[in-house]
């Protein structure tokens, strides 16, 4: 089914129920997300965004380690609760981790001191687009996705174990899968107030 991208957007939303039953192969998906990284726009064209594709064991040893991270500071009688949402996302298929290289950004502050404040900020936004851009993608191919942000708390393990290099600064987790469920009704708050258009 051809999708528009009104229809993209539209349907673009927090799927927690996913399996592991995908339709589409790995070298799809590949092919999406490196597309998406390619032409997402970024600030003086720095192209700081980095992401990381797990699969497989892979996607189900990130969340390993952000199940026994959070187990070593949240009580015992209130961990069910989060182990259960964390086996949700470990059901699916796999995990999109995206990333800046602050090397990147620290040297266009250099290059255009004018700029420096607004670097990283301006890369925070590229970095929403790119996730923006995958979570729609994904979605399009009929795939479940949430963003989450575990970071800072799983920062040193995840380059640890995939010897990333330490100026990679991580920002956000995307599993993603088969959706087994479908949303709730989103509720949306009225466009007056935060929609102007002036002629």
């Amino acid at each position: 089914m051809e999708h528009t991208l009104k229809s993209a957007v539209e349907r673009r939303r927090s799927r927690y129920a996913i399996d592991k039953q995908v339709h589409i192969s790995d070298e799809r998906i590949e092919e999406m997300i490196a597309h998406a990284v390619k032409h997402v726009p970024s600030p003086f064209n720095v192209q700081s965004a980095r992401t990381v594709l797990l699969l497989g064991e892979q996607h189900e040893r990130l969340w390993s380690i952000v199940r026994e991270t959070l187990r070593a500071i949240v009580p015992a009688d209130a961990f069910g609760g989060t182990a259960q949402k964390l086996a949700a996302f470990d059901a699916g298929y796999g995990t999109v981790l995206f990333f800046e290289d602050q090397s990147a950004i620290g040297a266009l502050q250099a290059q255009f001191p004018l700029y420096k404040d607004n670097f990283p900020i301006w890369s925070l936004e590229s970095n929403g687009m790119l996730e923006y851009v995958v979570w729609t993608a994904l979605s399009a191919e009929g795939l479940g996705a949430s963003l989450q942000h575990y970071n800072p708390l799983i920062d040193d393990e995840v380059k640890r174990i995939w010897q990333l290099p330490a100026e990679w600064k991580l920002l956000a987790q995307m599993p993603f899968g088969n959706p087994t469920a479908e949303p709730d009704a989103k509720q949306f708050a009225p466009l007056e107030g935060r929609f102007k258009v002036f002629k």
